[in-house]
């Protein structure tokens, strides 16, 4: 089962992200591959982060610096 954080949550819980830089990504999600990854899901006006889809998004854009 996927566990399901709001952005402010998610900057509690991972104080390396911030939140406006967190914001930045949703923002421009479509041109820097987060929707794609599924990572983002909103219900409404409700934005929530898949944990895991998330950090996986994050290991795929470390691939490219290889």
């Amino acid at each position: 089962m996927p566990t399901f954080l709001t952005v402010k949550q998610f900057t509690e819980n991972q104080p390396a992200f911030t939140p406006g830089g967190l914001r930045a990504w949703i923002f421009n999600e479509h041109t820097n591959g987060l929707a794609k990854s599924g990572a983002i899901v909103r219900i409404g006006r409700k934005v929530l982060i898949d944990n895991a889809k998330f950090f996986a998004w994050i290991e795929a854009q470390n691939q490219g610096a290889k």
